[in-house]
């Protein structure tokens, strides 16, 4: 057998690349034939996989949260079927509890046999936008256990020795509210492994079985030495942080925590969750599969050079407490694990900017999705419309943050078309922009959020489901930097014409025609002292409707004078900015301490917003009442400090000093 050295370099070079261009072609494949909006906006992966399941390649396009799950989903197929595959088998998966994500990411497994030797597998992943369950999309938030969640898919053979098993997939079909479209989405992944297969085995036709093989071993070979040659470069220490879920609604008023600790020593990194919290009483837990997934996702970003496989992720120990919302076993409901898994990529990415200053970068918004089903009357069918928002990333060390873009979840996601989701479901969207003041302040401004507005058309029987989450755990920023603003829908009933508070999380509530609801997805945290913003850059933000005139004032110090808005010009008062700095410098250390019972006085009085609550006072209220979260304002002006006020410039900047 061949082994890496025996490989020519030439040779390994173009077998690395290949494998990497063939998850690239499973993914045209099934974007060109999936039937569902939501995988045909790309929220779906590929992967191909060694005779053991480990993993040699992923695709340019592939979700984060995806891909670090691929090969335990791979290895539970083995485990189950291992010795007894044939030539032209499909099988398919989508398990949580033993590595997948949640039960809509649907998985179609195939091994590639070559000269009667499994030599490897070719797996495709989409996100099925139902796979049963109490309510449409199968996103049930009051759900504690998965039966209430939809199918649970243990593997089993869909396609036999060629032959496609269509009593087992009109069962799993047709525990869904749109069968045909689930047909259509499995058909299209299996398609997709039969490319992975065809470009395997053309690789073996021009090097021979055992050269590919030598080559899906070195690839990981290769991510493995590199991976550990960076941590050899690296100091050894521990670096910890905690970041927190909103809420248990089986529990009292308190944010959740999800602690991070990551130790190097020597070319190995430990990724200790130890102090999470126990798994809550709603959807938003998460198996051990995704935490690993969040661990790769945030740890890649600070090494974007290297190719991600099984190598990757040899370097890597996870410390990870049964029973907790980061490991959480059967039959703990986890459809919602995103919104921890977002905590553990947070949390990484602090910890790793602690380690690589000069690639930090502050915590991004949360991904959101809401899930509207019903009767669609001008077509007399079942409607689903399944949506996710692009919102603002993380301030960076020297730049602002990127966005409007896709979360952390996955940036190969695209943000869908309205006029795709008007063609197939009875909504109307009256607004979708850039949400100005969106973005958390610092000397590096956080990305941009957007805010999105729909009305309810043509429909009965239709109800409406929002899983998020920081509408109290808000995006935070680092080194001075500010935090963004809270998430949370508005739902506005025709019947009354008033504004309803409905918060992050709630599910299967009744809406009718003409109905309204609005939801805007926050800015990215801020990055150093937004008082040591250059004047200048504000005001470009200003003409860009990033920043208000007021929040100019309010958050930055800067005083903005309006030249002509029609053209958008505006200049600095820079006398009355570095008056306005100088209060502020002796004033927001005091801001801090202010009673949460007065600031919450002020809110209800009108006298501050929201904002002002998260980024002058760090009290937490419910947004909908205007009452004190005592618990979770404790802890969010605990991480304040830490995060924000300790990185604080007390005295005038060179810049300032000098324009005096």
């Amino acid at each position: 057998m061949a082994t890496e050295t025996e490989l020519h370099p030439v040779t390994f070079e173009v077998l690395k690349n290949a494998f990497i261009n063939t998850v690239d072609q499973m993914a045209e494949q099934v974007l060109r034939t999936c039937y569902s909006f939501v995988i045909y906006n790309r929220d779906f992966s590929n992967a191909l996989h060694d005779a053991n399941g480990d993993t040699i390649a992923q695709g340019n396009y592939d979700i984060a949260v995806h891909v670090g799950t691929l090969h335990y989903s791979c290895k539970d197929v083995i485990r189950v079927f291992g010795g007894k595959m044939r030539e032209g088998d499909v099988f398919i998966v989508n398990d949580p509890y033993t590595g997948g994500t949640h039960f809509n990411d649907v998985r179609l497994v195939r091994p590639v046999f070559a000269e009667g030797e499994v030599i490897g597998y070719a797996q495709a992943n989409g996100h099925w936008a139902d796979i049963g369950g109490s309510v449409p999309g199968s996103f049930d938030v009051m759900a504690k256990e998965m039966f209430k969640e939809g199918l649970r898919i243990t593997p089993v053979r869909i396609v036999d020795a060629g032959e496609f098993r269509r009593d087992i997939a009109d069962m799993i079909a047709g525990n869904t509210r749109d069968p045909a479209a689930i047909i259509g989405d499995m058909e299209s992944q299996i398609e997709a492994t039969r490319v992975g297969e065809r470009e395997i085995l053309r690789l073996v036709a021009k090097y021979g079985k055992e050269v590919v093989k030598a080559g899906m071993a070195a690839v990981q070979d290769y991510v493995e030495r590199a991976v550990r040659q960076r941590l050899t470069a690296l100091p050894d220490g521990s670096w910890e942080t905690v970041d927190f879920i909103d809420r248990d609604p089986a529990g009292g008023e308190g944010m959740i925590p999800v602690k991070t600790k990551v130790t190097i020593k020597g070319d190995n990194v430990v990724y200790d969750f130890s102090g999470s919290h126990d798994v809550i009483g709603t959807l938003y837990n998460s198996a051990f599969g995704t935490t690993f997934s969040g661990i790769v996702g945030g740890m890649k970003t600070f090494f974007p050079d290297l190719p991600l496989n099984s190598g990757f992720y040899r370097a890597i120990k996870v410390v990870a407490p049964e029973g907790s919302v980061v490991n959480a076993q059967w039959p703990t409901a986890v459809t919602g694990f995103m919104m921890v898994y977002e905590k553990i990529m947070n949390g990484t990415y602090e910890t790793w900017s602690r380690i690589m200053p000069e690639r930090a970068m502050a915590c991004t918004f949360n991904l959101e999705y809401l899930l509207t089903g019903g009767h669609n009357k001008a077509t007399d069918s079942v409607f689903m419309l399944y949506d996710w928002l692009p919102g603002g990333w993380g301030a960076r060390n020297g730049r602002d943050g990127s966005g409007p873009t896709t979360a952390c979840f996955g940036t190969g996601l695209q943000a869908q078309p309205v006029e795709g989701q008007e063609r197939g479901s009875p909504i109307l969207t009256q607004r979708f922009e850039i949400c100005t003041d969106s973005a958390g302040p610092g000397k590096f401004r956080g990305g941009m959020g957007v805010v999105k507005s729909t009305f309810l058309t043509k429909a009965d029987k239709a109800v409406i489901s929002y899983i998020c989450d920081r509408e109290r755990a808000i995006v935070f920023g680092m080194q001075g930097g500010l935090p963004s603003m809270p998430h949370g829908l508005t739902l506005r009933r025709k019947a009354t014409g008033a504004d309803e508070w409905m918060g992050s999380v709630f599910s299967d509530e009744p809406i009718v025609e003409g109905d309204w609801f609005s939801r805007p997805t926050a800015g990215g945290g801020g990055y150093g002292d937004p008082l040591d913003r250059d004047p200048e850059a504000v005001k470009e933000d200003v003409a860009d409707d990033y920043v208000s005139i007021a929040r100019a004032a309010r958050d930055y110090g800067v005083v903005i004078e309006t030249v002509d808005a029609d053209l958008a010009e505006y200049k600095v008062d820079h006398a009355a900015t570095r008056k306005l700095r100088e209060q502020m410098r002796g004033q927001r250390r005091d801001w801090l301490t202010t009673d949460p019972a007065e600031v919450s006085r002020m809110f209800k009085a009108g006298e501050i917003d929201a904002m002002d609550c998260c980024r002058r006072y760090a009290v937490l209220l419910d947004w909908e009442t205007g009452e004190v979260l005592p618990n979770s304002t404790k802890q969010f002006r605990e991480m304040f400090n830490i995060r924000s006020a300790a990185y604080w410039n007390d005295s005038s900047t060179p810049a300032e000093a000098a324009a005096e």
